[in-house]
């Protein structure tokens, strides 16, 4: 495979739906060794998935991270055109962000309009397109909506289901915008080829031509792993700067997604997230964006803000925005990191060892370092050429380190972990504690309906509050000795012996 220059990779709008990862990033989810070596063989163009001959178990296109989002844009109704189960994590949703109390914004009611097909063996035999369009015109009747998203399946995918033909012979019945989104299960092994397909969708049928530019509207869009104090903090910052941020997808409308097209600019908070959504706007509008940074830390948040104030016109404001931060900020980042420095003493750093997504790989781990942190080794859930630039410069001004490249895949971190000992551990919370310890260990991020200031991560108020979370992590370690003392091990010894934590992975050149 020759090298893949990604910036020459145009959105085909025409195309029903996305390329996925593997095929537009060359991405991967497997893979264990230094980071360089990884960039490396992307640059080279010799990354390519392996198998794995154990697997707990592995991410979904259409769940979790797809459906539990859509279904709380708030003037749409989603249609699971699959078996019923597949929409069984829709269900949790509403309760989930009842959490968020509506002072801080959440809308004061809401209701997730979203209903299946629920497709059988006999649609499977004979084809569901006519309980498509009579979930369609259901929806309509019942929820008189905006737009309907139609999220595809494993089954509509195995069947071949003509999701645009049915479409294409309701539509002219409807008054809602139709978007089909191809995140069928079986397509790709990178849940991101869903964030992906969902933003063609919003770009092919959502997404209107400008009417005017709106030099003062930025697009922020990003992961389910962000929070609402996130959310607050960053409409505190652009609001200082007379900026406002249109926020997609959670409760967003359809109006939020029609004028996509007339912002100044797209920021990340997630680059990996936003990367179809930015490259196509840009493609198609000429709404410029950038990828990298995000604003997490202190520094991270400088850059993200001067980006943003180079494309709004608002330079000096943005430098003065930094300089009142700076003024409340840096004195507390830095109590924190000294208290981190003293520690261990002797000039020595506690390490920590962090499950992230590769957008966070590249804001987290310089904020480790911000913190006075040592990332020796990271996870992350999943690696493509999309980020490969930044990957560089973060090894080149950072230095190398070890890297887990796996999806949730809890004996690989269980193992890794073990052998390395960090003296913090932190994963997701939707993963678990990968194995017992009596050392400091937490969730490295926590969801985006927590409403809770300590959780947040994003800007200069997110910089501080991390770092006081992993501070008191470190401090009482009461639970992770009381699990240690108190129960079993999940693995057995001769697991956490092992010098690879992918041993049992075919190597490259045993595949075909």
């Amino acid at each position: 495979m020759s090298n893949i220059d990604v910036e020459e990779i145009a959105i085909n709008l025409d195309n029903k739906t996305c390329p996925n990862r593997e095929e537009r990033a060359n991405g991967i989810n497997v893979y264990y060794g230094k980071a360089s070596k990884l960039a490396q063989d992307a640059r080279e163009g010799k990354l390519r998935n392996c198998e794995r001959k154990f697997q707990q178990s592995s991410g979904c296109v259409l769940n979790f991270y797809l459906t539990v989002r859509l279904t709380t844009i708030r003037d749409a109704a989603v249609i699971f055109h699959a078996p019923v189960g597949c929409s069984a994590s829709a269900l949790g949703y509403r309760e989930l962000f009842r959490g968020i109390p509506p002072s801080l914004g959440r809308p004061a009611t809401f209701d997730l309009q979203w209903m299946t097909t629920n497709l059988t063996e006999h649609d499977v035999i004979l084809g569901g397109g006519e309980k498509l369009q009579a979930a369609i015109r259901e929806a309509e009747s019942r929820y008189a909506p905006k737009a309907i998203f139609v999220l595809t399946s494993c089954t509509s995918g195995i069947i071949g289901e003509d999701i645009e033909g049915a479409v294409r012979q309701v539509q002219p019945e409807i008054s809602a915008k139709i978007v089909p989104v191809h995140c069928e299960g079986v397509r790709s092994r990178l849940v991101q080829t869903g964030y992906d397909a969902f933003w063609h969708g919003v770009l092919k049928y959502l997404v209107r031509k400008p009417e005017k530019k709106q030099k003062d509207l930025v697009n922020v869009a990003s992961m389910l792993s962000y929070t609402w104090q996130d959310r607050l903090e960053i409409i505190r910052l652009l609001g200082k700067l007379g900026l406002r941020a249109n926020f997609v997808p959670e409760f967003a409308s359809v109006e939020d997604f029609e004028q996509l097209s007339e912002a100044a600019v797209t920021a990340p908070l997630c680059p990996t997230y936003t990367d179809y959504l930015s490259r196509g706007l840009e493609q198609e509008f000429g709404v410029p964006y950038f990828l990298y940074p995000s604003p997490m830390g202190i520094e991270n948040t400088d850059s993200w803000l001067r980006q943003i104030g180079k494309h709004t016109g608002k330079e000096e404001e943005v430098e003065k925005l930094i300089a009142e931060e700076h003024a409340i900020w840096k004195p507390k980042l830095e109590a924190i990191r000294n208290e981190f420095l003293s520690l261990k003493g002797n000039g020595e750093k506690l390490s920590v060892l962090g499950a992230l997504g590769q957008g966070r790989l590249l804001s987290q781990t310089p904020y480790f370092h911000e913190l006075g942190l040592e990332p020796s080794a990271a996870i992350a859930q999943d690696f493509d050429t999309l980020i490969l630039e930044d990957m560089e410069n973060l090894i080149r001004d950072k230095g190398d380190f070890d890297i887990l490249v796996n999806t949730f895949q809890a004996a690989e971190q269980g193992q890794i972990t073990k052998r390395l000992d960090p003296d913090l551990t932190l994963t997701c919370p939707f993963q678990g504690s990968a194995y017992k310890r009596g050392k400091g260990m937490t969730r490295i991020h926590s969801l985006r309906a927590d409403p809770l200031p300590y959780s947040a991560q994003s800007g200069y108020a997110g910089a501080i509050a991390c770092g006081e979370f992993l501070l008191r992590s470190w401090k009482n370690q009461s639970f992770q000795k009381t699990m240690l003392a108190k129960t079993e091990d999940s693995y057995k010894p001769w697991w956490y012996e092992q010098s690879d934590p992918l041993y049992y992975v075919e190597k490259v050149e045993e595949v075909a």
